[in-house]
């Protein structure tokens, strides 16, 4: 019963995660990474796992979370160069290393969903 909660709250989130993407630059990247996250929890929530598909978009969200993190102006810059800025004092990411860090930790809160999920697929208990 957990899961299938924690699953919800997932889906809403990243269903919501994805609307708010709609008017980006690169919307079709985003809402389409949000929008995977959302269905593979909503069906986790009800009951059905696809391991290999976690597995896949799992791969495909932290090979592009670490290139956000070496990135010009990433998240390894945001950490160094501009000495860890907040990156919640406004809403606009009015500075290319706040989007960018922004990012990457979504893609670490969509990995570890899924990974959840894969977890519990596989019979795996931590």
């Amino acid at each position: 019963m957990p899961l299938i909660i924690l699953n919800i709250i997932f889906c809403i989130s990243f269903l919501g995660f994805a609307y708010v993407n709609l008017n980006d630059n690169d919307a079709f990247l985003w809402v389409s990474i949000y929008l995977s996250a959302a269905i593979s929890c909503g069906l986790a929530a009800a009951g059905k796992f696809y391991p290999f598909a976690y597995l896949f978009l799992i791969a495909f969200y932290l090979v592009y979370a670490i290139i956000l993190f070496f990135a010009k102006d990433g998240v390894r810059d945001w950490i160094t160069k501009y000495r860890r800025e907040s990156l919640v004092q406004s809403m606009q990411a009015t500075k290319p290393y706040i989007e960018q860090t922004r990012e990457f930790f979504g893609l670490l809160i969509i990995a570890g969903a899924l990974l959840i999920n894969y977890f519990v697929s596989a019979g795996i208990t931590v």
